[in-house]
């Protein structure tokens, strides 16, 4: 029972099993979408949010653990929690950071898709260190790590973006 549910967990109950192809992509879309209604919509505060997603980082470990011997590869498609961590990470440290920016809500979706852009492509290109997590750590914390550094790598280019903002203004 807790192993069928651990896969449930890691593959997000939908992207294992029904979808085949570009299972990162999705869950990185479903990731986006999901916590823009967690926040905007059900306005949940982003403190809850955040302290949820450090119980599923935690919890990320366990689960992906138990269920990685079911699987033929080392790094399985059909993981996709990794992808639903990386992806949270700029957006959560946006909504910490500013708060009260006065954003209508489609500048925010604009501003959340051009972080799920940015992070589906250094999830993709793997620059260093992502590279090297992805091919000597085949286990849990390489499936995990590379996700989450790829969503640091988003949150740096945000702000070398407001830099550069301020900056040249």
């Amino acid at each position: 029972m807790i192993k069928k549910l651990n896969y449930y967990f890691i593959t997000l109950f939908v992207f294992g099993d029904s979808i085949q192809k570009y299972r990162g992509t999705w869950a990185s879309l479903f990731t986006t979408l999901f916590l823009f209604i967690l926040i905007y919509g059900l306005k949940i505060p982003t403190l809850i949010i955040l302290l949820s997603l450090l119980l599923v980082f935690v919890y990320s470990f366990f689960a992906i653990k138990s269920c990685l011997n079911n699987f033929k590869d080392k790094d399985p498609q059909e993981i996709v929690i990794d992808e639903f961590l990386g992806q949270s990470i700029p957006i959560i440290l946006y909504e910490i950071f500013h708060p009260n920016r006065g954003n209508s809500m489609v500048e925010t979706l604009q501003i959340y898709f051009w972080f799920f852009l940015l992070f589906r492509l250094f999830d993709g290109l793997k620059p260093f260190p992502i590279d090297y997590i992805d091919r000597k750590y085949k286990n849990t914390f390489g499936i995990i790590f590379d996700d989450i550094l790829a969503g640091f790598y988003v949150v740096i280019c945000l702000v070398l973006f407001m830099v550069g903002k301020t900056f040249f203004n």
